[in-house]
């Protein structure tokens, strides 16, 4: 019989449609880890501050109370210097400042927010504004009515304007904050892929934890120029950025070296798994923490895209705030996984496996 003439091996059926069955369950979870968080997202306990005592904040207390549902913990200061500063530390999303005396001509209250820090709690406290307005507006009202009725004649309504105080708005160049919300994934899927193609093409310990470190630190450096340079997506100290991209692509792509490291090609394709799919759809990129269900929030801030975006938005837009957490846990990750690489158990267990037949 002639090669020509040989039937080549045909999929069995079963298999065909268990591939497609598979498949189809594993584009669903994917959906789900995508799509969960932000179907899910919703304010529990966003810290607001008040500034102000006595019958009016009671009032603003019970009305946030009555038409928030625990979305909003409100947190008391003791002046408008207070409640800025706790704002630009990101201790606050924002604050509602009411007049120290609101029988003063002119007095009104002011309602503090940071679109930079959340622009879903920025829509918020706009509302809240509203509210807080329609108090005045009440108040103002039934004032009105009393005087008409003790004192005969026209009466001088007062008019008092809530204003709305952004104290840190997003740049010119990204006014949206799209290029900071979106940069997360690619920054993310650039990690994975720097420690799936080292694994791959680099042999050798050593080898691989220098190819680590040099993608990290070039990888930063162009991430840094387009996200800054070219699309206006990042402000700040440009180096600063290009450090803090630099620690987030080696801590990411070192977790895969590491884990690979440790469990051979598994350990590669669980570490992509774990962060594209569990640590990326969590990490308050797009949404504020306190809007992820719990844990889940505070499990994304203890992963590397979690604190890559934390610490992205803290060099941006807020200076003042304490980096110290995103900073050192990018680089225990990044310092963890470089030492697991090193280690390259992997290949030692195949070593073994190779010498123990060699003498058998």
């Amino acid at each position: 019989m002639s090669e020509s003439s040989v039937t080549p091996a045909v999929t069995p059926w079963q298999r065909v449609v268990g591939t497609g069955i598979a498949l189809s369950l594993v584009v669903g979870v994917i959906l789900l880890a995508f799509a969960w968080p932000s179907l899910t997202a919703s304010p529990r306990g966003v810290p607001i501050g008040i500034v102000g005592e006595g019958p009016a904040a009671e009032q603003v207390t019970a009305a946030v109370g009555a038409n928030a549902d625990d979305a909003i913990e409100l947190i008391s200061y003791e002046d408008r210097d207070a409640a800025v500063a706790a704002v630009e530390r990101r201790e606050a999303y924002g604050a509602i400042v009411l007049p120290a005396n609101p029988a003063a001509p002119g007095a009104a209250p002011e309602v503090l927010k940071a679109t930079a820090g959340s622009a879903q709690v920025a829509g918020i406290l706009d509302g809240l504004a509203a509210r807080v307005q329609d108090q005045v507006d009440e108040q103002i009202r039934a004032q009105v009515e009393a005087m008409s009725a003790q004192t005969p004649g026209p009466v001088t309504i007062p008019r008092v304007k809530v204003t709305v105080t952004d104290l840190v708005p997003f740049a010119e160049s990204d006014s949206t904050g799209a290029g900071l919300a979106v940069a997360m994934f690619p920054l993310v899927l650039g990690g994975v892929i720097g420690g799936v193609v080292l694994t791959l093409t680099v042999s050798g310990a050593v080898r691989r934890v220098v190819g680590v470190v040099v993608y990290a630190a070039a990888a930063g450096l162009v991430l840094a120029g387009v996200l800054q340079g070219w699309v206006g997506g990042l402000q700040g100290n440009f180096w600063a950025n290009v450090l803090a991209l630099a620690l987030a692509v080696g801590a990411i792509s070192s977790t895969v070296t590491g884990l690979t490291s440790l469990f051979g090609r598994v350990g590669t394709g669980l570490g992509a798994i774990v962060m594209v799919l569990f640590a990326n759809p969590i990490s308050a990129a797009s949404v504020p923490v306190q809007f992820l269900l719990q844990p889940w929030g505070a499990i994304g801030q203890l992963l590397p895209p979690g604190a890559a975006g934390t610490l992205l938005r803290d060099l941006s837009y807020f200076p003042a705030a304490d980096a110290t957490g995103p900073w050192l846990l990018l680089s225990v990750w990044f310092v963890v996984g470089l030492a697991l690489t090193s280690v390259d158990l992997s290949a030692r267990r195949a070593a073994a496996r190779r010498a123990v037949q060699i003498t058998a």
